[in-house]
């Protein structure tokens, strides 16, 4: 757990002194608890009840809002429409948002207009919880940046524009069901993740190869590490794998997907890459990662793939502790 009040102090040294804790969690876990973020609770209050009220709703009423007809990725996404490569169909709906940007077009797959479902209230209570989440996003990129020793406005100009996104995401309640796993085990594709759910079933997987709780602590939220900032860090910060799993118990949870602009280049910056650390990872382009990831779990971009309308790269580098570390 990481107060993180201090990142607005005007001295410097408070500044520093967060960022340090930051980034020892970081480097050792991958994963933290965050306090003293000044967000608004009545935020959270407002997008949990819209997302209460659009779940609730009929299947052909949420369908009327399904992603695959948006042109960002942005929508109602069903059971079954996003299974991780090897993985089983989960008990999860979600609504998914980005930066909604209406007077453009489709410029790159992950930037435009939000498609909004028509439901009162609802574009105001999520759009207000982007927006604070952004500017949290904004204040912990500052003091990731600070904590690798890095000008603390280092990432600002690779964040113009970034195609974040937020996920609210619902496990009906199911009281037929056992303590198992559910969502397969993964790293989160972008920079790092705000997290804030409703119920436990989160887990982490440790150094030692063993998953850990990592239940909602009420005010706080949960930060971990993504692919691009491992990649960016050169390894010295860890996309810490994770998964979620199967409770017996209704549980909401909003993720927020933090990351930079679309073509931002993310290769290992220069100042962490020295003899006895080599580069460990080539040359991405941030938002084709994160796009290429995501048509290979969703099925409205499976199936565009199929008859050959999205060609994706290769698989990229492996991120992340899928396993114990080496001794």
């Amino acid at each position: 757990m990481v107060d993180i009040s201090g990142l607005s102090s005007p001295d410097p040294a408070i500044r520093r002194a967060v960022a340090d804790e930051m980034g020892a969690a970081a480097r050792e876990v991958g994963f933290l608890y965050v306090s003293g973020h000044g967000l608004d609770e009545a935020l959270f209050t407002d997008v949990l009840a819209a997302a209460q009220a659009f779940f609730a709703q009929p299947i052909d009423r949420k369908m009327a809002s399904y992603i695959g007809q948006s042109v960002n990725h942005s929508g109602y996404v069903p059971e079954g429409e996003e299974v991780f490569p090897g993985g089983a169909i989960d008990r999860k709906e979600a609504y998914d948002l980005n930066l909604d940007l209406p007077e453009a077009g489709a410029e790159t797959p992950m930037l435009g207009p939000n498609l909004w479902p028509d439901q009162a209230g609802f574009r105001e209570a999520a759009s207000a919880y982007y927006s604070a989440v952004s500017e949290l996003a904004k204040r912990l990129f500052r003091g990731f940046a600070l904590a690798l020793d890095l000008p603390e406005d280092h990432f600002e100009p690779y964040r113009r524009r970034p195609p974040s996104q937020l996920r609210m995401i619902h496990y009906p309640f199911d009281p037929t069901v056992q303590d198992r796993d559910g969502i397969g085990a993964h790293t989160d594709y972008e920079f790092f993740t705000i997290l804030r759910g409703t119920a436990p079933g989160l887990e982490v997987l440790n150094g030692a190869g063993q998953w850990i709780d990592a239940p909602p602590v009420p005010g706080a939220y949960v930060i971990n590490i993504g692919d691009m900032l491992e990649a960016w860090t050169n390894g010295t910060f860890t996309a810490t794998t994770h998964r979620v799993r199967k409770v017996a118990q209704e549980r909401y949870s909003f993720p927020f997907f933090a990351t930079c602009d679309y073509e931002t280049v993310v290769e290992p910056d220069p100042r962490l890459v020295s003899s006895e650390r080599p580069a460990r990872y080539g040359r991405l382009i941030s938002g084709a990662h994160l796009f290429a990831q995501t048509a290979r779990t969703f099925g409205y971009l499976k199936a565009r793939r199929a008859r050959g309308e999205l060609v994706l790269p290769e698989d990229e580098a492996r991120f992340g502790r899928l396993g114990p570390l080496p001794t």
